[in-house]
This record gives structure tokens, sequence and C-alpha cells, in this order.
């Protein structure tokens, strides 16, 4: 009946830290302020807040001379939130990148059924009842804007790895296109000519990839093809290769068809109307959508498997930091019996000495979490990545180690802090004084 019980408690107490560490995940700084203030004011108000200050201070006191215990706590916990951090800024980099692509004033249409680019195909006819379809803004000249475009992919050697190669987006677009997407600046060179095979490309494919460089020229399609231009867009488009529509076409066999038609809408809220004229349409079948909303799709499956690596590495991580916490602190406890019972002998509660051996621990805890979040954010942070997107080709982004991310690393470490400190601290409070005395 015992052993019943006891496992019932056991079970009773995971349960409850399950819960506690899930409460703490989700609360705001705010909320974190609010309990640091109380606790503060426990500690300075009240007799058992003073005297867990008393105990807090000898253990604190004695931290250099267990320097290399205590390390394995920091480095430990360090290694945690650093890990944790530097998957979550590659997550919310890639995703920064694509949904800063888009926009709520200008629209894509896709075949329907089509999840990206590549699986779509319009016909000719589509592409004249997509440009006219109201909510379409107009230029100067009174024509549409809107923009047919291709997208197909190429294999060219990557910088970084000498003998390798990776798929790289080339996009065919006319002149609607530089209107359609302001942010996109040549920064060298020259616009490709319609009716050339020549390219112009952006920042990133340049970073990425060899010979990309203006004047190089390149076999694609079994042809020669000119770097003419080099582009910044600070979005996706900066890892793709930009070419004339009908000279890719032609290249790539794709006939008059296109794969997409991004339009600019007269303001956001024509949208609707847009949307409803196109699916009203009998001689269209497709999927139509703003290109925020677009591009935040293309990111959401790759950067929910990112979080979800993260939580499942920095959780096996601290799993090993809990256990490294657990060992230094049961040492300590060991190594400071005869003080802990001396304590509790002169009048000290139970409460003083957990707290005490919690706050030493978590404050190792904190230190770790700065640590690695501060290296983190020094290694990381703008880094140049790139990985394999939506149309399977390179999407390159740059990490971002950003405040909430350091704040969600602390909060990780400080929870790390005090599991590991609650058993050694609850045994601190529980060992009988006379045997921590005979065994001292």
């Amino acid at each position: 009946m015992r052993k019943i019980k006891s496992f019932l408690g056991g079970l009773g107490l995971v349960a409850l830290l399950a819960l506690g560490l899930a409460l703490w995940s989700r609360l705001p700084p705010a909320a974190v302020g609010g309990l640091l203030l109380l606790l503060v004011l426990w500690l300075l108000l009240t007799r058992r807040g003073r005297q867990t200050l008393s105990v807090a201070g000898v253990g604190i006191s004695t931290l250099g001379q267990r320097i290399g215990a205590s390390s394995v706590i920091v480095i430990g916990i360090a290694g945690v939130v650093g890990v944790l951090v530097a998957l979550l800024a590659m997550g919310d980099g890639f995703q920064a990148t694509l949904q800063q692509t888009g926009s709520n004033d200008t629209a894509i249409v896709l075949r329907g059924g089509s999840n990206a680019e590549l699986n779509s195909v319009l016909e000719r006819d589509d592409l004249g009842v997509i440009a006219d379809a109201p909510g379409v803004a107009r230029g100067s000249d009174g024509k549409p804007l809107a923009s047919a475009e291709l997208s197909v992919v190429a294999d060219l050697p990557k910088k970084s790895e000498p003998g390798a190669e990776a798929n790289v987006s080339i996009r065919g677009v006319g002149d609607e296109a530089w209107a359609l997407r302001p942010n996109v600046k040549i920064v060298q060179g020259r616009r490709f000519r319609p009716g050339l095979r020549e390219l112009v490309v952006g920042q990133g494919a340049l970073r990425q990839f060899a010979g990309l460089e203006v004047g190089h020229q390149l076999r694609l399609a079994g042809q020669e093809w000119t770097i003419v231009g080099e582009f910044v867009s600070r979005d996706s488009h900066d890892s793709e290769l930009w070419g004339d529509a009908q000279t890719v076409a032609a290249a790539y066999r794709r006939g008059s068809s296109a794969q997409s038609v991004t339009v600019r809408l007269t303001s956001p809220a024509a949208f609707g109307t847009f949307k409803a004229a196109l699916l009203a349409d009998p001689r269209l079948k497709v999927d139509v959508s703003t290109t925020r909303e677009y591009y935040t799709k293309q990111s959401e499956g790759l950067t929910k498997v990112i979080r979800a690596v993260g939580i499942t590495v920095g959780t096996i991580m601290a799993i090993g930091a809990v256990f490294g916490a657990l060992n230094t602190m049961f040492a300590a406890i060991a190594a400071r019996a005869r003080e802990i019972a001396t304590l509790r002998a002169i009048g000290f509660r139970g409460v003083p000495v957990v707290a005490a051996v919690l706050l030493e621990t978590m404050l190792l805890a904190l230190l770790g979490g700065v640590l690695g979040g501060f290296v983190t954010w020094l290694i990381f942070n703008g880094y140049t990545a790139s990985t394999l997107g939506s149309n399977f080709s390179q999407v390159v982004f740059q990490f971002r180690v950003s405040p909430q991310l350091l704040w969600t690393g602390l909060k990780w470490a400080m929870a790390i802090g005090f599991i590991g400190g609650l058993l050694p601290a609850v045994r601190a409070a529980r060992l009988p004084v006379t045997t921590a005395l005979r065994e001292s």
C-alpha cells in the first residue's frame, strides 16, 4: 500500500510539474516580471524570506570554491538554450523571408488545385481573362498591372561545396513584374532585354551559387545565357534568376502558357471582388490568394518541421541538463549537510532551505541562459543559409535571433534550473538534523 501511495505521489508530482511548465511557457514578460516582484517582496518583507536570503547568501558565496561543479550547470544549460534558439531562429528567418515576399495589395492566380507554381499551368486564353478581371489596377498607359510568369528549376554548382549542385529557380517575367515589385532594385549592371537570352541574378543566389557574377555566361536548357545584372529584393526573390518570360518559355518548351499570374489590386479591399469574379467565371478553374497569404502558406510546413525539431532536440538536451543539475546540487547539498543541519537546529524551517537551494540553482541556470543566448546571437543573428523551398529550389534566408526567441531561451533555462534544483532542495529540507550532523 505504501508503494502504491508513493507511486501515485510521484505521478502527481510529475503531472503538477508538467502543468506548471506548460503555464510557465505561456507567461508573457509582464507576468514573469510580476512574479519576480512578488518574490523580491517576499524575500525582503517576511521572516522566512529573510532566512532564505541568509541561506542562499552562504551557498552563493561558496560557488567560487565549486567552480567546476557549478560550470556543469551553466555550460549544460547554455548548450540547451543555444541549440534551441538557433533552430527556432532558422525557422523564423525562413518564415520571415517568405512572408516579406508578399503583400495584401497584390494577388497571385494559379491553376485550381495547385499548391505551388511548379504544379500550375495557365493557358494563354486564361491570362487575358485574369488580367481584365475587376479589381486589377492599371498603369499610366492604361494596361492592367498583371504579370504572367514561369518558374523553372535548374542545377547550378554551389560555392560552399565544390563539385556539389543545387536547384535554383529561374523566373520568366515581363516588364510588368518590375512595376508589381518595386522593392526589386538593380544594384549592378542592367535589366535583361526582351527576346534575348539574358538573366539578372538575386543577391542571395549570387552568394550561394558559382558563376553568376555579372558578365559571366552559363548554359541552361542547352543554350548560352549571359548574366547582365544583379538585383536585391530582401525577400525570397533574392534566391532567383530572372529572365524574359517568352525567352524562358521557348528555351524550356513551355509554349504560350504560364504558371502563375500576379496582379496589382486597386486596393487590398478589392481582393474579394477580384477573387469572386475569377471563381465565378466558367472559363476558369483557378485558385486565388493574396501574395502574402500564398507565401505564408509556402513557409508553414517547413517552419513547423524546424520548430518541432528544435523543441525535440532542446527537450532531449534539457533532460541531460536536468540530470547534470541534479548531480551537481545533490553533491553540493551533501558537502553542506552539517551547515544545513546547524541552520535547521537553530530554527530555520524547511521552506527557507528549499527556496535557498532553488535560488542558487536558478541563478546558475540564468547565467547559463544568458550565456547561451548571447553566444547564439553573436554567431547566428543575420547568418545566411539556404534550404529547399516549395518550388524545389534553394531559398536563401537569414537567421533571426529575436528578443522573443532569447526570452524563450531564458524561460527554458529557468525551468531547467527549477526542476534540477527541486529534488535536492526537498532532500536538504527533509534531512533529519541528527543524521546530517552524524554523517558530516
